[in-house]
């Protein structure tokens, strides 16, 4: 478990009409009207305004016109990582500067502050005091590039990151958008199944998403994405949620975490029998999906369920021919086995009156500095950087080029420092020693237009890694996997898990590489649009997939009891997000 400090209360929400009243007070003073924010969302919502695509074209249908990728450009490699927790954070401990030296220290290029919404850090100081500081920050470290953002309790569903773009208001968006729309805020968290509260909170989260895109439509702030967080932790966020949130704003709702936080679960100071990397512990319940089987709510190879699975519910997204990134992040509040502690609240009132952790943490919306004990502390996370790493793909190193990257599924991600580098490129495959058109490819994120029976090529560049990761170990990848699927166009089931057509096509052997190593595969005669990703390990635990073996024969496996079993440095994967071919009949 995270916590080391028993004390540490859950936070305990008001009820729904102190909430509004309250939520109304704070906007006044922004300037907001809460009751007409939730009108004009849902009238944007209601109107599909927010699902057009600003930079991803939807997929072409086969035999007519649609768009053509050649020559995406060279990219620019930047490490980061969307999630992280400071002391503004009612269950973190760190100091922003501390997250940001051991940032640094792991080679991270540009990182998130996502803290936890709540009053405290709404109404009494924390997203405001947190912003100075990072300001603050941004001009003590100019290369490394820091967002503000924040995790939202979606309504009706889990957590997501919400990160903005640097700028006059990415404050007071963050402060407008945890009022109106946190779902634990406002009493949306967990209504009962089936119900017309049920109802009215998924809707809530899909206008809440197009109220996003709306204030990046006008320009109040410069750019926005959403990412979901740990979606089957719980199995609340159900696959006709996961759409619907999609369909709000492509342009925002760009994807989820392929792999939790909290990697360190199995081998913490206060590590239990059985604990699970990404503290993926739970079992179904009354407000779960219950489409999803009990196997769901445990990792594999360290990744959630419905990115692990070939031929599961992401692929089942990507078969639609519509983009859903998957990315991975430290979510790190108490890293594991450190020896700091959260230090003592002021010995005075109102801190003095008041019982639980939570209630003094809210007063100012900030826990005390941490401070050193020289004792390992209880905590399942990694520093940021350090296990978990977001590859961005860039051509603009700046804040709205990250974003942009993001948005663009330009990103793939690794786990224990497993790769140096990973280049993957899609084309037609060369006809009579001659290069076919767009010989440079495609790369991740992006569409590549063919006619019908043309020979589609892709290759993939692995670079080693030419260190020792923070475990001692010289981490070496021994298998590539490149899976594929077809496009069979938005799903008929909107709580489909399947994309049964999805399997692996082709192995490569690359163990023993010390050096680049490039693999390639063709494609004959395509006839059908299809997209392809790529995956692969250090070859340390490996099995069929939870499908099989014919569809997915060496595939993550769940891990047992135990610190070797629950040990994430010997069983590292890097994912891929895809690229999509659609083949038309001219262009």
């Amino acid at each position: 478990m995270r916590t080391d400090e028993p004390s540490t209360a859950a936070p305990q929400p008001l009820d729904a009409q102190q909430a509004a009243e309250a939520a109304d007070r704070e906007l006044a003073t922004l300037g907001w009207n809460r009751r007409a924010i939730l009108r004009s969302a849902a009238v944007l919502a209601g109107s599909g305004a927010g699902t057009a695509l600003a930079t991803t074209p939807v997929a072409a249908a086969p035999g007519g016109k649609g768009p053509v990728g050649k020559n995406d450009p060279q990219l620019s490699w930047l490490v980061g990582d969307h999630h992280v927790h400071t002391q503004y954070s009612h269950d973190a401990k760190y100091r922003i500067a501390q997250q940001l030296d051991h940032a640094r220290k792991y080679g991270v290029d540009w990182l998130a502050f996502t803290e936890h919404a709540n009053f405290g850090h709404a109404n009494n100081g924390g997203v405001v005091t947190s912003n100075r500081e990072i300001r603050e920050q941004r001009a003590l470290h100019p290369d490394l590039l820091i967002f503000q953002g924040l995790e939202w309790y979606i309504p009706a569903a889990e957590h997501a990151s919400v990160l903005v773009a640097p700028g006059p208001h990415e404050a007071d968006l963050l402060r407008t958008f945890e009022l109106v729309w946190d779902g634990k805020l406002n009493r949306w968290e967990k209504p009962a199944p089936g119900s017309v509260e049920e109802q009215a909170a998924e809707r809530k989260a899909v206008e809440a998403i197009a109220w996003l895109a709306e204030q990046r439509r006008t320009g109040y702030v410069d750019d926005v994405v959403v990412l979901a967080n740990h979606p089957l932790r719980l199995g609340i966020d159900a696959p006709h949620e996961i759409r619907a949130w999609r369909d709000a704003a492509r342009d925002v709702m760009i994807g989820m975490e392929g792999a939790p936080g909290a990697q360190g679960s199995g081998i913490s100071q206060n590590a239990a029998p059985g604990d699970q990397r990404g503290e993926y512990v739970n079992a179904p319940s009354q407000y779960s999906f219950p489409g999803y089987p009990a196997d769901a709510y445990r990792p594999y190879g360290g990744f959630d369920w419905a990115t692990a699975t070939v031929g599961g519910v992401w692929d089942s997204l990507l078969a639609e021919g519509l983009p859903f990134w998957i990315t991975s992040n430290s979510d790190n509040h108490l890293t594991v086995k450190d020896t700091l502690r959260t230090g003592p609240y002021p010995d005075r009132e109102p801190y003095l009156s008041l019982l639980s952790e939570f209630d003094r943490w809210s007063v100012e919306g900030r826990r005390p500095d941490p401070v050193e004990t020289g004792i390992p502390q209880g905590g399942s996370d990694f520093w940021p950087g350090q296990f978990s790493r977001l590859h961005t793909g860039v051509t603009e190193a700046g804040y709205t080029g990250i974003l942009d990257a993001m948005r663009r599924g330009r990103m793939w991600v690794d786990h224990g420092h497993l790769l140096a580098g990973l280049e993957v490129r899609v084309r037609e495959a060369k006809k009579n020693g001659k290069p076919g058109k767009g010989s440079n490819g495609v790369t991740l994120g992006s569409r590549l237009g063919v006619r019908r029976g043309t020979d589609v090529e892709v290759s993939i560049t692995l670079s080693p890694t030419q260190y020792h990761n923070a475990a001692g170990i010289l981490p070496r990848a021994a298998h590539v996997d490149l899976i594929s699927g077809p496009i069979t166009g938005p799903a008929v089931d909107r709580d489909t898990l399947r994309a049964p057509g999805t399997r692996v096509v082709r192995q490569f052997d690359v163990s023993g590489a010390s050096g680049p190593v490039t693999v390639s595969h063709v494609f004959r005669d395509v006839e059908h649009s299809f997209y392809l990703r790529v995956r692969g390990s250090d070859g340390n635990r490996t099995g069929a997939g939870y499908y099989g073996a014919t569809v997915d024969p060496m595939g993550p496996q769940r891990h047992g009891s135990g610190t070797t079993e629950a040990n994430p440095w010997l069983d590292t994967w890097f994912y891929a997000n895809p690229v999509f071919v659609d083949v038309i009949s001219d262009y």
